[in-house]
């Protein structure tokens, strides 16, 4: 392949990434309904018709954005939990995996509106779901690396479990003061702490 086509390749693939870190700052300002793609163009400084060129409408934004936060989640939460051995403390282990769900929120923030809200439809909905189910296994394969004589259903269940109880208490986390998101965050690793400890 010519160096001149792999270069327009690379800066292509760098300005559709711009435009979706656009979309991303854009959706956390007014929503994704009312989200536009003259807003998007403005906010990633070029013209309605370059972004044309990527995403043809707000839909394929959306659907740009699928793909980076369920493959690149996925891909980190594989790596991540794959690494975790047997001598890594129980209260380490869930002290990391937390912190590191927080500040992923916090860096992107269109993620938590978008997966959770109503107004992307089933689309994203299915996705996360998916991204969900593959973490919560990756989960139970970490534990029963963790405690070889767990069963698999028992691990599928817990791991399940501990992702349903970091999903439910980040809204509460993400929405609250510092103050307040310090203390939820520490009350959220001693739930799982000794809900994992059990």
């Amino acid at each position: 392949m010519p160096e001149r086509t792999v270069r327009r390749q690379a800066r292509g693939l760098k300005r559709m990434a711009e435009i979706l870190d656009a979309a991303e700052l854009v959706i956390a300002e007014v929503g994704y309904p009312d989200l536009t793609t003259n807003q998007v163009a403005a906010r990633a400084g070029m013209s309605p018709g370059s972004l044309y060129q990527f995403f043809r409408n707000k839909e394929e934004i959306l659907e740009g954005l699928v793909v980076r936060y369920t493959d690149e989640r996925q891909e980190f939460w594989a790596a991540r939990l794959a690494a975790v051995t047997p001598d890594v403390p129980v209260e380490a282990l869930v002290g990391q995996l937390v912190d590191e769900s927080v500040r992923f929120k916090s860096a992107s923030p269109a993620y938590w509106s978008l997966l959770y809200g109503t107004a992307t439809g089933d689309q994203l909905a299915s996705a996360s779901q998916r991204l969900h189910e593959d973490i919560a296994r990756q989960i139970a394969a970490m534990l029963r690396r963790l405690s070889p004589d767990l069963s698999e259903e028992r691990a599928q269940l817990t791991g399940t479990m501990t992702l349903a109880m970091v999903k439910a208490v980040m809204p509460m986390i993400t929405s609250a003061s510092p103050e307040r998101s310090a203390e939820l965050v520490n009350e959220l690793k001693v739930v799982l702490v000794r809900y994992l400890r059990v």
